[in-house]
């Protein structure tokens, strides 16, 4: 397999910062591209929680997950943590008897499958971790310690800027309008709103909700769930938390030194036509995160934003070559935060070397139809 010259890297969330850093620090020609500004999309709108313990629906997801956690340390190590890496664990419990049994369940899944996990009380867990919590002493609670949290824009910033360093090439704030193919059928060029056009060897696709957009460009079908969420950004100081957490009917993670992160499928569950006041949403939030963390009573809402999850139809990631499009390639997932570092790794040396490698066996781009 002859290695592309030019590769086009479309979006620059997480994944696509990922696999532009590790195509160029491979020595590759990289051009990113981003209707946008890098990182400042989905991936600074997501709970960023670094973990495999929410990925048991499937062994082999499990497994990819893991990888990605293992990945995130050794990028750590490589580009340095400052900023953006945040270790320190994740802390889990619940409300209800029926809730709480099922997280105990997983929590034994777990440990078979070899993934650290500690059951503490509540009591414990003040006194130890997190003494701002109001749960009472006895409540059951899962701390998984090799977990953490990722400051998704900072990370973003950091991989596009040593990519470009490295030679590559960034275009923000311009849309990719057109994917020619030859004869063949294998990509060509790519055409761009600001009216510029590119010869390309390889193209990524990492538009995150837009990704099925960028497929049809190629006559590709890749069918995508609708999933809304919607974050608020609270300000805060000092922070009275150390880590991510899900707590009953909120997850609250720090976001820097003065404010923090909200997020609740329970909030999410009242999205349906994108018509409700995300004011309204952002107000159930706080008054939830106020139950659990008594400290934000004088706390404000900063910043809300509905972001629609770049979720394929079976929930699974879609990675890797499309046969019937030569050159062009998918990095389409949820949890890209997880998964950036071990997605791009992979897929760069897929691009470069025609590497299929086994961690990617159940999410291939292939199993949707063209």
């Amino acid at each position: 397999m002859r290695p592309p010259g030019r590769v086009v890297v479309i979006g620059v969330g997480i994944l696509g910062a990922c696999v532009g850093w590790n195509l160029s620090r491979r020595g590759a020609e990289v051009v990113l591209i981003d209707a946008g500004r890098p990182g400042e999309g989905v991936t600074d709108w997501s709970f960023s929680w670094v973990n495999a313990s929410n990925k048991t629906v499937r062994r082999s997801y499990f497994d990819l997950n893991v990888a990605g956690m293992a990945a995130h340390r050794e990028l750590a190590a490589t580009v340095g943590p400052d900023s953006w890496w945040y270790p320190g664990g994740h802390l889990r419990w619940a409300d209800e008897p029926a809730k709480e049994a099922k997280f105990l369940d997983t929590a034994e899944l777990l440990a078979r499958w070899g993934y650290r996990v500690e059951v503490s009380t509540g009591a414990e867990v003040r006194r130890r971790l997190e003494p701002a919590l109001a749960l009472p002493d006895e409540t059951p609670v899962l701390l998984y310690p090799d977990e953490a949290w990722v400051h998704g824009r900072r990370l973003v910033g950091r991989l596009v800027g040593q990519a470009v360093a490295a030679g590559g090439e960034l275009r923000s704030g311009t849309e990719v309008r057109d994917v020619a193919t030859e004869a063949d059928g294998s990509v060509w060029t790519v055409a761009l709103s600001d009216g510029s056009v590119l010869d390309v060897d390889a193209v990524v696709n990492a538009a995150g909700p837009s990704a099925s957009r960028i497929a049809e460009l190629v006559g590709r079908h890749l069918p995508m769930r609708r999933e809304p969420g919607v974050v608020t950004r609270i300000d805060c100081a000092p922070v009275p938390i150390h880590r991510a957490m899900h707590a009953p009917h909120i997850e609250i993670r720090p976001d820097g030194d003065s404010s923090m992160v909200l997020h609740s499928r329970e909030v999410d569950a009242l999205i349906d036509t994108g018509e409700e006041d995300p004011a309204e949403l952002a107000r159930l939030l706080h008054a939830s995160v106020r139950q659990v963390v008594p400290a934000l009573t004088d706390s404000r809402i900063a910043q809300t934003r509905v972001a629609f999850r770049p979720i394929p139809a079976d929930g699974f990631p879609s990675v890797g070559a499309v046969p019937s499009v030569p050159g062009y390639y998918e990095a389409v997932s949820h949890s890209g935060i997880t998964l950036g570092p071990v997605i791009g790794r992979l897929l760069a040396a897929e691009i470069l070397d025609g590497q299929r490698d086994e961690l990617l066996a159940d999410f291939r781009p292939e199993r949707f139809s063209r």
